[in-house]
């Protein structure tokens, strides 16, 4: 942000914070009344406020559109093989399920937008949109053109945010890796399997954020519609668990010699004036041995092991 000296920048910044394994300061571990995650949560705060207050000492916060949101839902407290056997202390509620999953704990995420200049302060969107839209809406924000050689998934979301005006999305699938298992058009989502076994559930999210009340039986219309828009993903995107293969699927992104982009500067005056210290509130190697052992068992478990797509992607909603 000081070396752009007032002129265009882009940064993307993403945390280590909540992600196991936990590593947090010090001042934030001895205050947390939540345990080693409310001290990470706590340490993102800062973070952000970090960012922030230096936006507004090179006076450019008024015209700097920062985007605040996640990749998934948390852990919650569940056990291995998503995180540790200790209680974690995070939480989805009131959506069902965590990360890993399609319910809405696992792919619902918060979305906060801010851009003085251009966005009303205390605006609620309640239209489903998708991190997959940030490219397409900065870009045109910025005035930069998106590729043609290639597919951009994303769409334009800058009349929602604005204008208030209806999502671009018809529909919104929910893949866990090759498996399509459920797919959600306006309030309406239905779920076809769980980890590779089918589960054809149908809930109304305005009314049923939680996902706890089956109306698959009582609406047979709504499910006809939901099947058909599934059949179009399909088609496109493939569905493991039913041996289809799309024909759409593109191979992965590669970046020739990947190198890290940031190293950790302890001199950072963000550290140093407080003297702060970073360590891991648990053992890592222990925490980690843990980690691949429940792993282990979890994949001995389970009764179809599906294999990984070559180019997997995850899309994670913004909405209520």
């Amino acid at each position: 942000i000081r070396r752009a000296a007032g002129g265009p920048f882009f940064l993307y910044f993403a945390h280590m914070y909540v992600h196991v394994p936990i590593y947090v300061q010090e001042r934030f571990a001895e205050a947390s009344q939540n345990g080693a995650y409310g001290a990470a949560v706590e340490s993102i705060d800062w973070a952000t406020s970090a960012v922030l207050d230096e936006l507004e000492a090179q006076g450019v916060a008024e015209n700097t559109i920062v985007i605040f949101t996640s990749d998934n839902g948390s852990l919650g407290d569940h056990p291995p093989p998503w995180g540790s056997p200790e209680p974690l202390g995070g939480s989805n509620d009131p959506l069902r399920g965590t990360k890993g999953s399609t319910w809405e704990g696992g792919q619902r995420v918060p979305g906060i937008i801010r851009w003085p200049e251009r966005i009303a302060r205390g605006q609620v969107v309640d239209e489903l949109v998708t991190t997959m839209d940030l490219l397409p809406t900065l870009a045109g924000w910025c005035g930069a053109r998106l590729p043609t050689d290639r597919a951009v998934d994303g769409r334009d979301i800058a009349p929602v945010l604005l204008d208030a005006e209806p999502s671009p999305h018809d529909a919104f699938f929910y893949y866990r890796g090759d498996d399509l298992e459920a797919v959600r058009s306006g309030t309406w989502k239905l779920h076809f399997s769980k980890r590779g076994v089918e589960r054809r559930e149908l809930f109304d999210l305005d009314a049923d954020i939680g996902e706890t009340t089956d109306l698959l039986d009582a609406h047979p219309d709504v499910v006809a519609r939901l099947d058909a828009l599934a059949d179009q993903a399909r088609e496109a995107l493939g569905d493991a668990r039913l041996e289809r293969a799309g024909t759409e699927v593109r191979p992965i992104g590669r970046v020739d010699d990947p190198a890290p982009l940031t190293t950790f500067d302890p001199d950072h005056p963000y550290a140093s004036e407080e003297g702060l210290v970073t360590r891991p509130v648990v053992d890592l190697a222990t925490q980690m041995a843990d980690m691949i052992g429940a792993q282990r068992t979890y994949q001995a478990n389970l009764s179809v092991i599906k294999s990984s797509r070559d180019a997997y992607a995850s899309a994670m909603q913004i909405g209520r």
